[in-house]
């Protein structure tokens, strides 16, 4: 016998057996969840020793000239069209005119290829068009970007024949069919597996096969005005007409709303958002088998196909408005501090100011990071489903971070509702992006670890699926092979991680990077932890770190960061290493490092096994958390950095809407641009202690070109700061207004009550909710 074999029969078997009942196994639902997409740099993070030569070498992501033509034109004219508050207030809605345009355009093809009249955009494009969309009117961009995301143009373009492909991608391309998906229903949130939306196989009254549908759905965006539902349902094949089992699975397929049996609900009102949203149902509605996206190939392939699309979309659309929404703090804060005053002294002065400021353009420059990388890698053809979950929750989070900030500095000018308030839209729909797409509660506990260490770890899923193979041998051959990979991966981890920590990171590799070579040996110091600590914990642990939600979120947290903080890095050498911006990464990686060392601690301080913990304290963590986060100079540079006119605000806010100056946005920087060609002879004065400058005039100091542009800036600061107000009548006028408003000229449809699908004449099968299927 040889030694392998030896091994495997008499060393390996043993733990065989005992990791069979210790470590978490994969339910359909979960395989599939997990083998969606692929993995990228998270992988390299999960090793420890992460090859930064992957990363520095992926192409950035750039536009082509065709898409930004795109952007300088018809995204321009459509964000020029745009009024954000008789949209929210009074129409409701998008004007006919904006529905119009993004259909003549193709906006809603962005990214379906021109060969079916697409544009065929890139990652990096479809990004760029949400974002600057954003920073006009989130109705606007959330109308845009749905097409483009998860639903029928996605799934067509992905897993439709080849009949379907030419029928309705042209066809949703050039707006003659507006799409929505029909996921969420009142029995299954997060845990969409769970639906009772069902689907029983028939023999048509023409002799086909057919489908009998019956659903509740809610939260549908762009339900209430679209012409072809895409639905995912459970279907059932009672009679075995498709020759195999009665249970199929979730099934995805395309409905036509004008069938027979199809009732589109009133609207949803989304945190007062007025995208177009609500519930729909269907009551014993028929349709052929040739409406199965992907045809009757693809029954029961439902909730793979989902997933495969969200592991690319998911990094897209709701990153991409965070990245704008974060950014538009900057370009709108930065301003409003330095114009408006308390004390004689411009508020972007005092520090508690500063602290804010300097978070809100940490933010932006981090989130923006993370959206060029995320977009360079799905432009390179990667589908990294750990990191579109992480870039979600990571970014809608900081979106809500740096929103609140931007409210506080504004104080009673963000809010005031009203024409001249321009943020009081932006923060009331941060709640829509936190709970979208995979709620971040959800996202952070379940998902980003406890999907990520099991899909990007180097060998724990190849054990995982070695230990569930149902030939016995097959898997203990397979399970031996990887098994003692992993325990010399593991000896090598424990190795590097402690002497990387004890010695500061002084014995990581990096790469030459300049100013910022001192940040890769931190982040290769973590990078060995998380991996350490990871594996540590499975052992230990085994399959009940999936109930351990508190414990995976915390790990969770640890990759999320690692990753933006990567962007960032990125980011700097991308931009040529720009001395100007270094204040910003430094702020960046020194607030991450300083999160990454509490969440450490917090995680050894709660170890099942406060041994386990101890030992990983002495090895990671020898003197506790020592990292401090950015110091107050740093903060004070970032907060100067953003208040005033120069390269690095500019880069931070590239990309966004201003208006003219009559609007409120376009005022402010008007405003601000004033304030800052005044500057010079407010300090002269100052010098001479005269604070108000009309003091200077009587006394004759000053030219009449002075007087006048003081004037007029003080004119324009004034405009800013003011505040909209309304009488009784304007008020009540326009709430009659807004509950009379039709739903996008669709003629007003009966009032629907909340209800379950009606009773349907087929044999029904079990449909009690089923366990979760969303992985931990």
């Amino acid at each position: 016998m040889s030694v392998s074999s030896l091994r495997r029969d008499f060393v390996t078997r043993p733990i065989f057996q005992w990791a069979k009942t210790a470590m978490p196994t994969l339910s359909a639902t979960e395989r599939d969840a997990i083998e969606a997409g692929d993995v990228w740099w998270d992988a390299e993070l999960f090793t420890g020793n992460p090859d930064w030569a992957v990363l520095l070498n992926t192409p950035p992501a750039t536009l082509s000239d065709q898409e930004q033509a795109f952007l300088d034109g018809p995204v321009n004219e459509l964000c020029a069209m745009l009024d954000d508050w008789k949209i929210n207030w009074e129409l409701m809605d998008l004007p006919p005119e904006a529905w119009a345009f993004l259909k003549d355009k193709r906006f809603f093809g962005m990214i379906i290829p021109k060969a079916y009249g697409g544009l065929g955009f890139s990652a990096y494009a479809h990004s760029s068009v949400v974002r600057k969309i954003s920073s006009r009117s989130v109705t606007a961009a959330v109308t845009a970007m749905v097409p483009n995301s998860l639903g029928p143009g996605e799934l067509i373009l992905r897993f439709g024949t080849k009949a379907q492909q030419d029928y309705w991608l042209p066809r949703l391309a050039d707006g003659t069919e507006i799409p929505a998906f029909g996921l969420t229903s009142p029995e299954a949130g997060s845990d969409a597996a769970s639906m009772i939306d069902h689907g029983v196989v028939i023999r048509g009254e023409d002799g086909q096969l057919a489908i009998k549908l019956n659903w509740h759905k809610r939260y549908i965006t762009l339900g209430p005005v679209c012409t072809v539902l895409g639905l995912a349902f459970k279907l059932f094949d009672p009679e075995h007409l498709l020759g195999g089992q009665e249970e199929i699975g979730i099934t995805c397929a395309l409905v036509p709303t004008d069938t027979k049996g199809v009732e589109i609900g009133r609207r949803h009102l989304p945190a007062m958002q007025v995208f177009q949203n609500g519930p729909n149902f269907g009551h014993d509605v028929v349709i052929s088998m040739d409406l199965v996206i992907g045809g009757a190939a693809r029954v029961g392939q439902g909730w793979k196909m989902l997933m495969t699309a969200l592991a690319a979309g998911r990094g897209i659309s709701l990153p991409s408005q965070s990245a704008s929404a974060a950014a538009y703090s900057v370009l709108t804060t930065g301003a409003y501090a330095r114009v408006s005053s308390q004390f004689n002294v411009s508020v972007s002065k005092f520090e508690g100011i500063q602290e804010r400021l300097a978070r809100i353009a940490g933010n932006a420059y981090l989130l923006d990071a993370a959206r060029r990388l995320t977009c360079a890698a799905l432009d390179q053809g990667h589908h990294p489903s750990v990191i579109s979950a992480l870039m979600k929750q990571g970014a809608t989070e900081r979106m809500r971070e740096s929103v609140n900030d931007a409210m506080d500095v504004h104080a009673g000018k963000a809010v005031i509702d009203g024409p001249m308030n321009y943020l009081g839209t932006v923060y009331r729909s941060v709640p829509v992006g936190i709970t979208v797409e995979g709620a971040n509660i959800l996202t952070r506990s379940l998902m980003i670890f406890g999907q990520g260490a099991i899909r990007s770890h180097p060998y724990l899923l190849k054990e995982i699926l070695a230990l569930g193979d149902a030939n016995r041998e097959r898997g203990l051959d397979a399970f031996d092979q990887q098994f003692w990979k992993h325990v010399v991966h593991s000896i090598a981890t424990a190795l590097r991680a402690a002497g990387r920590s004890w010695s500061g990171g002084m014995l990581t590799p990096v790469p030459a990077a300049g100013r910022a070579t001192q940040f890769y040996a931190k982040m290769g110091q973590y990078s060995a932890a998380f991996a350490l600590t990871s594996d540590i914990a499975f052992l230990t642990i085994g399959g009940a770190l999936k109930r351990m939600e508190i414990l995976s979120g915390r790990l969770g947290d640890i990759l999320s960061e690692l990753y933006f903080l990567s962007a960032a890095l990125k980011r700097f050498e991308d931009e040529g290493r720009q001395d100007e911006d270094f204040p910003l990464l430094d702020y960046v990686m020194k607030t991450g490092f300083a999160k990454i060392e509490q969440t450490f601690d917090l995680v050894f301080a709660n170890m099942p096994s406060p041994v386990v913990g101890v030992l990983l304290r002495a090895a990671i963590l020898p003197l506790g958390p020592l990292a401090r986060g950015p110091s107050d100079k740093t903060v004070r540079q970032c907060a100067d950095l953003i208040t005033a006119p120069c390269a690095t605000r500019d880069r931070l806010v590239e990309g966004l809407f201003v208006g003219g100056k009559e609007e409120a946005v376009g005022g402010l920087i008007d405003a601000f641009d004033q304030v800052i060609a005044t500057q010079p002879i407010h300090d002269r004065l100052r010098k001479l202690h005269i604070r108000d400058w009309r003091t200077a005039e009587k006394k004759g100091m000053l030219t009449p070109g002075e007087v006048e542009a003081l004037k007029a800036a003080d004119t324009a600061v004034a405009k800013v700061i003011a505040v909209d107000d309304f009488s009784l009548e304007e008020l009540t006028q326009r709430h009659v207004a807004s509950t009379q408003t039709p739903v996008a000229g669709k003629p007003e449809k009966a009032k629907t009550v909340a209800k379950a699908p009606a009773e349907s004449s087929e044999p029904q099968p079990n449909l009690e909710p089923q366990p979760t299927a969303v992985l931990h």
